[in-house]
């Protein structure tokens, strides 16, 4: 693969360096793919994967993998084929599944340098980033993406300094890890812009795991554009890049 491109910006050490990294993503959506597309032709060496869903025409407004062609396929499997394409040499694990504690042990086998929160369901979120803080492993999660319109309005942070307070899933997720102890040292891509949607759509939702675990939720359906779920996926591929790259 001829990454001389990036080797002009950050050396050719420090492109070696990228071959033995290690990162996992969760959630392959707008943000999640983005970010995951990034650092594959940044030039890191080992991912694994993590999504349940396929593509569905819904997604198609905002998601690089969704096209007409791949309705109803799986996005880890794209996934997977189009980073190959991109680099032939890139080790790529898929696991074709919900994230919840029950396939923590699968997921994180290997020595992991960073992981990407991008998950939009509160339950998976928090377990996710308890997990990781508890570990002592490298996370950022993804906050600022739904309901938005402007992606000039996006910034990273510590979730201790989360400007805008007032987005009830952000609100909620940093209540929920405050009650388990955890106020900051975790970074996150969040937005300043106040979310808004023109119609609200909720949905139950229940997902059957691979080892038979049933789990329900209530999602309510986030308004999304082009522009900021990649935007946000760019911040959090250019956050990691920059840690591995210091470390």
């Amino acid at each position: 693969m001829d990454f001389s491109r990036n080797e002009l910006i950050w050396g050719k050490l420090n492109q070696e360096k990228l071959v033995q990294k290690h990162v996992i993503v969760f959630g392959l959506g707008g943000v999640g793919g983005f970010a995951l597309e990034s650092l594959a032709r940044a030039g890191v060496g080992n991912f694994t994967i993590v999504d349940f869903d396929s593509v569905s025409e819904s997604n198609i407004n905002r998601q690089i993998i969704a096209l007409h062609s791949t309705i109803g396929k799986k996005k880890t499997e794209l996934f997977k084929r189009r980073l190959i394409d991109i680099n032939p040499e890139i080790n790529i694990e898929t696991i074709d599944d919900f994230y919840s504690e029950s396939i923590q042990d699968i997921v994180f086998k290997k020595k992991t340098d960073f992981v990407i929160d991008a998950i939009d369901t509160m339950r998976s979120k928090i377990s996710l980033l308890e997990f990781c803080v508890k570990n002592d492993i490298p996370v950022i999660t993804s906050m600022g993406a739904g309901n938005r319109f402007d992606p000039t309005k996006l910034y990273i942070t510590d979730i201790k300094d989360i400007e805008n307070k007032k987005c009830t899933f952000t609100k909620n997720v940093l209540y929920q890890l405050k009650k388990r102890g955890i106020e900051s040292g975790i970074t996150a891509v969040c937005s300043r812009e106040l979310p808004h949607v023109e119609e609200k759509i909720s949905v139950t939702e229940k997902i059957t795991t691979k080892n038979g675990e049933v789990i329900e939720f209530k999602k309510i359906t986030p308004g999304s554009t082009p522009f900021v779920p990649a935007v946000a996926g760019y911040y959090l591929g250019f956050y990691v890049l920059n840690k591995l790259l210091e470390n």
